[in-house]
């Protein structure tokens, strides 16, 4: 602004190009639109109508709709069948089938033992193009990396539910009736991750970790709590819920096998 003699403000305006003042600019509404592609996402055949030029790009069995399979909702990440009928991430799936083969489940403190942090990063990395390294895998590394994927699932595996009610539970049996209520996708991954405790604790003499020793090592990555007290005293009823659930699991199949 600039300040005449009698004291009135006078605005100032800029001239360009010669002198000329320069007319406001005006955005109108796009006139030439096409539609070239509608691509979708399924949880069980992956990104489905991409453009032939972009599948050399995009996988269309890609494991996830974003770049990374960790932290993202379920509802996103595409999923298989287990033996019980649970739809289960396939990338989990991938996981499990590698650990069993490599004799994971009786390896002693297996999802207790940390793995070494830089192949864990790597094998993360090649886990969000939906591939495992070829030959072999630490399988401490494995477990760890089962543990996080449920660590870093947004809104927590067992949030839904109230604190109090899961810590009022008893029994196995209790601990069923209330997974009841979760939602669908959580509550079949909740079935799968406890029948994959079960079986780690039914490999208690090789590998050390019965029940109890597998639910305290999955409790903290299965709930999220707003502070580190919180956290430390709700993991205690989670992993008295877990117990409770896997030696459910494992009373299920001596009471099949018998």
């Amino acid at each position: 602004m600039d300040v005449a003699g009698g004291g009135e403000e006078v605005e100032e305006v800029e001239a360009v190009d010669g002198g000329e003042q320069q007319p406001p600019m005006e955005i109108g509404w796009p006139t030439d639109v096409r539609h070239v592609a509608h691509v979708t996402f399924d949880r069980f055949h992956g990104f489905q109508g991409l453009p032939v030029e972009l599948q050399p790009e995009v996988a269309g069995n890609a494991p996830s709709a974003s770049k990374t399979v960790f932290g993202v909702s379920t509802e996103s990440m595409q999923c298989s069948y287990d033996a019980r009928g649970n739809s289960v991430p396939s990338i989990l799936l991938l996981m499990q089938r590698r650990l069993y083969e490599q004799g994971g489940l009786k390896a002693e403190g297996i999802f207790r033992i940390a793995a070494d942090d830089a192949q864990e990063q790597a094998v993360r990395e090649q886990l969000n193009s939906g591939v495992l390294p070829e030959g072999g895998v630490d399988v401490h590394c494995l477990a760890g990396l089962i543990k996080a994927w449920f660590r870093e699932l947004p809104g927590g595996m067992l949030d839904s539910l109230p604190a109090a009610e899961v810590t009022r539970c008893q029994s196995g049996d209790d601990c069923a009736r209330l997974c009841a209520r979760l939602p669908a996708a959580k509550a079949a991954l909740l079935d799968w991750a406890v029948q994959l405790m079960a079986d780690v604790a039914r490999e208690e003499r090789s590998n050390k970790m019965g029940s109890r020793n597998v639910a305290m090592v999955f409790a903290p990555n299965m709930t999220h709590a707003m502070d580190p007290f919180t956290a430390l005293k709700h993991a205690v009823h989670v992993m008295n819920f877990l117990t409770m659930l896997i030696d459910r699991a494992l009373n299920d199949v001596q009471t099949c096998n018998n």
